[in-house]
């Protein structure tokens, strides 16, 4: 964009503690944001970590509860908040990745209590005002001001045992994040220059962890390239590719940072515009192509068929897609959509736009 036309910066709000050990500060952090008695939330799988993080708490400690969900089902909101009520709680404690985040700022949407945010993964959802929630098949949005957590914990230790698979299915999902920041309506230079150095980081970092998952310099890097990312997301708006990803995740029940990180390289192609050439440059070339050949040297899945999608769903989904469709800086066609869809199912290799 050129800089003389102007433009307009909303910087969300937040406190970020970054740092190894920064995990022992979550007591300090719930007592600065006035609270006396914080539900703990995680997913089934992460619960003995959030009963640790509890016991750590003590008396700041109202209890955990541990059924976070891909998607944010609306049904499970319900449960949440019916213990949060039962239990006295006056905050929230999310320890983990974009389902339990995504459970907390549901909470808060609701009764406007504090949050605090563990992250355990490279969502990037932490820094955002935007909540996803899935009722009836149908994956909706809402931004506001109490959807944004107040407080953001960034330990790279805790991130040594996330798996090698999810650590880069989600790092390419903050990827995405960004690479939709650069062609956004609303851009700024200053999102943008954010955006590629969250997706520099990314590109640093993730075949590190590949190599040597208990490298904490890789491990950093990937946290701080997804604070950036998932900054740029909350700061301008989303197009074509977070579209489809909601279409997916809503209506088929694919998984969140798999989905993302299959569809990017194709939604880049899509979308292939001067605002992206930055980010080619770090791949070596046309942004789609480079991504796909960067997702696959890290061993991501690259079909949608390996999620589960059926080829008899592509129809559905590319009618979905175009729906009520987000601005996108290309026209978002039925025809070419499917097209889309179609390589992504068969995880082929994108042209260059």
């Amino acid at each position: 964009m050129n800089i003389s036309d102007g433009f307009t910066l909303d910087v969300n709000p937040a406190r970020i503690v970054f740092g190894a050990g920064s995990l022992a500060r979550v007591g300090d952090e719930v007592a600065a944001v006035g609270g006396q008695r914080a539900l703990v939330l995680a997913t089934p799988f992460q619960r003995a970590d959030a009963e640790a993080l509890a016991a750590r708490l003590g008396p700041r400690a109202a209890g955990v509860f541990a059924e976070a969900a891909m998607h944010t089902p609306v049904e499970v909101t319900a449960r949440a908040m019916a213990e949060f009520t039962r239990l006295g709680a006056d905050c929230v404690v999310a320890l983990g990745g974009g389902s339990t985040i995504g459970l907390g700022k549901a909470i808060a949407y609701r009764n406007g209590c504090p949050q605090i945010v563990v992250a355990t993964t490279y969502a990037g959802s932490e820094v955002t005002p935007i909540l996803g929630q899935t009722e009836n098949g149908l994956k909706t949005t809402v931004r506001g001001p109490r959807i944004l957590p107040e407080v953001v914990i960034y330990d790279p230790d805790l991130t040594l045992s996330l798996p090698v698979g999810m650590s880069v299915t989600s790092g390419l999902n903050a990827i995405a994040h960004a690479v939709e920041g650069l062609y956004a309506r609303d851009r700024n230079p200053v999102t943008s220059l954010m955006a590629l150095e969250g997706i520099r980081a990314l590109r640093d970092a993730l075949p590190g962890i590949v190599r040597d998952p208990a490298d904490r310099r890789a491990r950093a890097g990937a946290l701080y390239g997804s604070w950036l990312c998932g900054t740029v997301l909350g700061t301008v708006g989303m197009a074509l590719h977070h579209k489809l990803c909601h279409t997916l995740g809503g209506s088929f029940d694919l998984p969140h940072a798999e989905t993302h990180a299959i569809l990017i390289p194709h939604t880049a192609a899509y979308n292939a515009c001067p605002d992206l050439d930055g980010a080619a440059a770090l791949f070596g070339g046309a942004l789609g192509p480079g991504l796909w050949d960067f997702a696959r040297d890290l061993g991501a899945p690259l079909a949608l068929a390996d999620l589960g999608l059926k080829e008899t769903d592509l129809d559905r989904a590319a009618d979905l897609a175009v729906q009520n469709p987000y601005w996108n800086p290309r026209p978002v066609e039925r025809a070419a959509i499917r097209e889309l869809l179609d390589r992504a199912f068969r995880g082929e290799r994108p042209g260059q736009g």
